[in-house]
């Protein structure tokens, strides 16, 4: 293909990634280096026979009339995502030098907000997305073989939770564990204690939050390898059951070196949403024991009267940066593969 039919065939796609995408995230690293104006007060004096005394209001027609003509707010520069709700250097620092012991340092790192969210976040994307690769795979390769007659009626039902909106499917389980749900009522009788609960306990939230995601992301990643199983070469499969080689093996040096491809785009998609956890944390009413990046974004869009927009817009800045740095050494394996397979061929 010519360099210029090249460019006329990408540019839709182009344009649409800088309109949609590229400038949406230069506006919020924009917004990300100011912060809101303070309010502008107005102090008078009042004297009366026991005295003077000075009292304060807000101006508001003076603090419209600033932020009408600074509407991104206050530069601030980069000291939004240095202070304590952020990546808090000081306060860091502070602790290394207070803590006796190195778990002691952590724990206190861990109870600043942000390093709390990341935490959970990078916890959620490495259990679930392996677990959703695995899995589905396990659930195509075991669906691939069933009998025609079954295998759509088993299809529909493997979808099932990629069909439910993730905020309903979310909201379902809360009540299924709550204390009169099924799931809860069951574990108060198996352990003989009626004041057990699922949601009082911040590990068991964590697993409860985990199983959501892997139920949910499941019938993706199996419905991709579903696909991808169709393709592979049956002259392949059959040579290798010639010559003796067992379902696993067959599985191992046939079937998954054919699906590594999808097993790449699979971990890419995975990678970006896990690290963009919002709506299970939400509908399971989990702030208290687990927050993600996302839920911290949220909470500063929504602070009352006030949004926080320079705040919101470095969280989402680290949070790019974050699912870009996931994302590097897959995009080099895959790179490097793309470049060993270009060797052979020539």
């Amino acid at each position: 293909m010519k360099d210029r039919t090249f460019f006329w065939f990408i540019l839709p796609t182009l344009s649409a990634m800088i309109l949609f995408i590229a400038l949406p995230i230069v506006s919020v690293f924009v917004q990300s280096l100011h912060i809101q104006h303070e309010q502008v007060l107005v102090v008078s004096e009042s004297c009366g026979p026991f005295g003077c005394e000075e009292t304060s209001a807000v101006d508001q027609e003076a603090t419209r009339a600033l932020r009408e003509a600074q509407p991104l707010g206050k530069f601030n520069g980069l000291r939004t995502y240095i202070n304590r709700s952020h990546l808090a250097f000081a306060e860091i620092a502070e602790e290394w030098r207070a803590a006796d012991s190195l778990g002691t340092f952590l724990a206190r790192v861990y109870n600043l907000p942000f390093y709390k969210a990341l935490a959970f976040t990078l916890t959620y994307t490495a259990v679930v997305t392996p677990f959703v690769l695995a899995l589905g795979l396990a659930v195509a390769v075991g669906v691939n073989s069933l009998p025609k007659l079954l295998k759509g009626p088993t299809i529909f039902v493997s979808l099932l939770p990629m069909i439910v909106t993730p905020l309903v499917g979310s909201l379902i389980l809360f009540w299924m564990v709550d204390g009169d749900g099924v799931i809860g009522a069951t574990l108060q009788r198996v352990f003989d204690d009626p004041s057990l609960s699922l949601k009082a306990s911040p590990t068991l939230t964590w697993i409860m939050l985990m199983v959501y995601g892997i139920w949910h992301s499941l019938p993706f990643s199996f419905i991709v390898f579903y696909a991808g199983l169709q393709t592979v070469p049956k002259d392949t499969m059959e040579a290798a059951m010639i010559d003796g080689a067992t379902t696993w093996q067959r599985l191992r040096f046939v079937t998954i070196p054919h699906l590594a491809p999808l097993a790449t785009f699979v971990t890419l998609m995975q990678l970006m949403d896990n690290f963009r956890v919002f709506e299970p944390i939400i509908s399971f009413q989990a702030q208290a024991h687990a927050t993600s990046l996302s839920v911290v974004i949220f909470n500063d869009l929504r602070e009352s009267g006030n949004p926080l927009y320079g705040s919101a817009g470095a969280t989402s800045m680290m949070t790019i940066i974050g699912v870009a740095i996931l994302l590097t050494p897959v995009l080099i394996r895959t790179w490097k593969a793309g470049r060993a397979s270009a060797a052979k061929a020539h």
